[in-house]
């Protein structure tokens, strides 16, 4: 079967083309933030939890392979049922950062 040479050897320029091009922002980005004395990109703040954040604890009995969510931390109470185990609880609010009001 006879290969088609040309149809690869343009795109595999361009895709290096491409890759050079990208390099070569990399480093202006550097240099610029070198002489700058900044950083890297800022990333935003962490967003605030909504009121809508799930408040569920979630318990697993090995015993029955079972799992229930409760709404409180104790466990559930299960007639049979007495080796739950925590899996998961609910994300904690997050702490105001040390300056912030």
């Amino acid at each position: 079967m006879a290969g088609r040479p040309g149809m690869y050897r343009g795109d595999r320029r361009r895709k290096e083309d491409q890759r050079k091009a990208k390099q070569e922002a990399k480093r202006a980005r550097r240099a610029e933030r070198k002489e700058t004395g900044a950083s890297g990109p800022e990333t935003e703040a962490m967003p605030v939890a909504d009121t809508g954040a799930p408040v569920d604890f979630v318990w697993f009995s090995p015993t029955n392979g079972r799992t229930l969510t409760t709404r409180s931390s104790s466990p559930p109470a299960v007639e049979g049922i007495d080796d739950w185990t925590l899996v998961s609880e609910p994300p904690r609010p997050a702490a105001p950062e040390r300056g912030q009001p």
